[in-house]
């Protein structure tokens, strides 16, 4: 499974290459914690081959199934992403900086999963949740909204005094 998703890297001419891979459910099988767990993609992965390094630059497209935030139902997100990867050569494997890869003089491949998995779970939105329809409402599932709404509780607004004089000197400013 690891070739699936490799770049030759020893003996890569100097110049353009490009290489397409398929992102589906067996690549997120692979990462056993991913709270993706399905999704149809497409990497597309530019190598520039100069004196000094590669110049990588991947873009992916498609779309993940994650659990939405608040009804925790599996919707379709879809996602698009570019990001830029150097490939330099030196004594020891190095890859403290997330855009710099340092490898050994002698290394023929490189494997691209990792880092197409971090660019993928980057790439998501922050809040994860049903988009609203054409008419405003939201896609999530009615029974789990109205099973919230019976559990939220109503919160009183009370008075409480240890900020009555605090209130008073703002008031008086």
């Amino acid at each position: 499974m690891s070739g699936l998703f490799t770049i030759p890297i020893g003996g890569l001419k100097e110049g353009h290459q490009s290489y397409n891979f398929e992102i589906n459910k067996e690549f997120f099988d692979q990462f056993e914690e991913s709270e993706i767990k399905e999704g149809s993609l497409t990497a597309v992965v530019g190598a520039d081959k100069l004196a000094t390094h590669i110049d990588l630059s991947v873009r992916i497209e498609g779309s993940v199934n994650i659990s939405c935030d608040r009804c925790l139902e599996l919707f379709r997100q879809p996602l698009s992403c570019e990001n830029r990867l150097l490939v330099k050569f030196g004594p020891v494997s190095d890859d403290s900086d997330p855009d710099i890869i340092t490898l050994p003089a002698d290394e023929n491949e490189l494997d691209l999963r990792q880092y197409f998995y971090e660019y993928i779970f980057l790439a998501l939105p922050i809040q994860r949740m049903h988009p609203v329809d054409k008419n405003g409402k939201s896609a999530c599932d009615p029974e789990m909204l109205k099973k919230l709404k019976e559990h939220i509780a109503d919160e009183e607004i009370t008075n409480d005094p240890r900020w009555d004089e605090l209130k008073k000197l703002m008031n008086n400013n």
